[in-house]
């Protein structure tokens, strides 16, 4: 029993060796540098073109119009069916040909619109910008068709970790690294730069391994319309056709909808609690680029690590429970106020776990692809995934301000907050932060006003901890628990509250 028992925990750690070394393997590195390629563009004509915009004295009005050219993101998985089907100008297979052609061709609008002059030429700069986005677009459907039909099982994890981390990496070189190019050298002396840099993914897909196609089989139209009537049901038709006979396909597209909404609805707030929470801007700035670069980073590496040890299924759930905590870290920032170290500990554990969780989603998305329509299915995949976190993201504003922060009301400058916990019949308990009256009054329970939390953080927390875990153990007695925890608290309160 001991030499079994010795046996397993050599072979777990051997599993884990496996996981981590993963990332040392020839190809998973190129998905690496593909990633870089991938998140180069992006900023390119979204933030840093907005700073070059502002700099050039262009109207607010005009600089948010510009938003518009990342709509090509948006909609790629319509053209995406063309990266299947149609063959490529540069007969170099149907992956390389095409991921050498759309880059030559990014390299030359990136270029382009480093020529343009903002103050002259307004209307040609945002027509480079829309073909810069387009060709990114493109250029993503390719990266992530050939990452996964290059990967083995046993790759897909790490390569998935791999094009987030390359990913985040050009968009910081494209972003802060272009700002600090164009600060000294001009603005085309930094869209240059950045299109050199974009050469890095045109060398892989020179030098890298073209992925195995699937083998088609022949057919011999009687007319035209009926070649092109084949063609449509091959590239749009046949996509939807392989997907659905999955079986509980449409129980899958529910789960990618929904598997990042909270950590939306929980990001797109914020900055918005920071600044609620008394942070300035450049405190909030210095602690989002430093920790969330490298805790991203850190996160997505680690969720492959995970996924590949322990399998697609078992990694969503845990990493989906991981992102479910990590978003709980913006009720410690709310109840603890303007703490520069709460700041980084919330930022830091939201990074982590929402790229453990990345990469499980990106892993299983890869997973469900059939390699003969690879480009098509994961860019409407992708898409889906990234449609629930855009739109129900979206509410999470009109839920703040009815429902508050986890504390709102108890900002760092409020001297005059009221905690209150129901309990309800069905078992279940909420936590009300406003001030005032709650309009459950037969399981409220006020506490007395306190002084600003500032002052006696270490307390505050203290009693909130207490009342929330009396609370909970009366939550299987119901609606007749409440006394009990409501003597309990009071006499606890009298002891340490402030």
């Amino acid at each position: 029993m001991k030499e079994l028992s010795r046996s397993n925990e050599e072979h777990a750690r051997t599993d884990w060796r496996h996981a981590v070394a993963a990332y040392t393997e020839p190809r998973v590195l190129r998905v690496l540098a593909l990633g870089f390629a991938s998140g180069l563009p992006l900023l390119l004509t979204y933030s840093t073109l907005s700073a070059w915009l502002a700099t050039g004295g262009v109207r607010r009005a005009a600089i948010g119009a510009f938003a518009l050219v990342g709509t090509p993101y948006a909609f790629k998985f319509l053209w995406s069916p063309l990266m299947d089907r149609v063959p490529p100008p540069l007969p170099l297979g149907r992956r390389r040909g095409w991921g050498i052609t759309i880059q030559i061709l990014l390299i030359g609008a990136i270029l382009g619109l480093g020529l343009c002059n903002p103050k002259h030429n307004l209307a040609l700069m945002a027509a480079f910008a829309v073909l810069v986005a387009f060709l990114s677009a493109s250029q993503d459907i390719v990266i992530d068709a050939w990452r996964v039909e290059s990967m083995n099982n046993d790759q897909q994890a790490p390569g998935a970790a791999m094009i987030q981390a390359g990913y985040r990496i050009g968009m910081l070189v494209s972003g802060a690294g272009g700002l600090l190019i164009a600060n000294y050298a001009g603005w085309f002396a930094a869209y240059a730069t950045m299109a050199a840099l974009l050469s890095i993914g045109l060398l892989v897909f020179l030098f890298g391994p073209e992925p195995k196609a699937p083998a088609e089989t022949s057919y011999a139209a009687s007319s035209g319309w009926d070649a092109i009537r084949h063609a449509f049901s091959t590239a749009v038709i046949d996509p939807f056709r392989d997907f659905m006979h999955r079986p509980l396909w449409p129980v899958i597209l529910i789960a990618i909808f929904g598997y990042k909404l909270g950590e939306a609805m929980a990001g797109v707030m914020s900055s918005p609690l920071y600044i609620a929470m008394g942070f300035t801007l450049p405190e909030i700035a210095a602690v989002s680029k430093l920790f969330g670069f490298f805790s991203i980073v850190a996160g997505v590496l680690l969720g492959g690590v995970v996924t590949a040890r322990f399998g697609i299924r078992r990694s969503l759930v845990i990493c989906g429970i991981l992102q479910a905590i990590g978003n709980l870290f913006f009720v410690l920032q709310a109840v603890g106020g303007h703490r520069i170290g709460y700041l980084a500990l919330c930022v830091t554990a939201e990074n982590i776990t929402g790229g453990m969780a990345g990469t499980a989603l990106i892993t299983y998305l890869s997973s469900l692809c059939s390699r003969a329509f690879t480009a098509t299915q994961y860019a409407l995949l992708s898409s889906l995934a990234l449609l629930g976190r855009t739109v129900v993201a979206s509410s999470g504003g009109v839920l703040s301000e009815n429902l508050g922060w986890a504390d709102s009301s108890c900002s760092p400058r409020s001297s005059d907050c009221h905690l209150s916990f129901c309990s309800y019949g069905s078992g279940r308990t909420t936590i009300s932060a406003r001030p005032g009256s709650s309009p459950h009054s037969k399981a409220r329970m006020k506490c007395r006003k306190i002084r600003p939390w500032g002052e006696k953080i270490k307390t505050n927390l203290r009693m909130i901890s207490l009342e929330f875990f009396f609370c909970v153990r009366q939550l299987p007695r119901g609606d007749r628990g409440i006394p009990a925890a409501t003597k309990r608290i009071e006499r606890h309160r009298q002891k340490i509250w402030v």
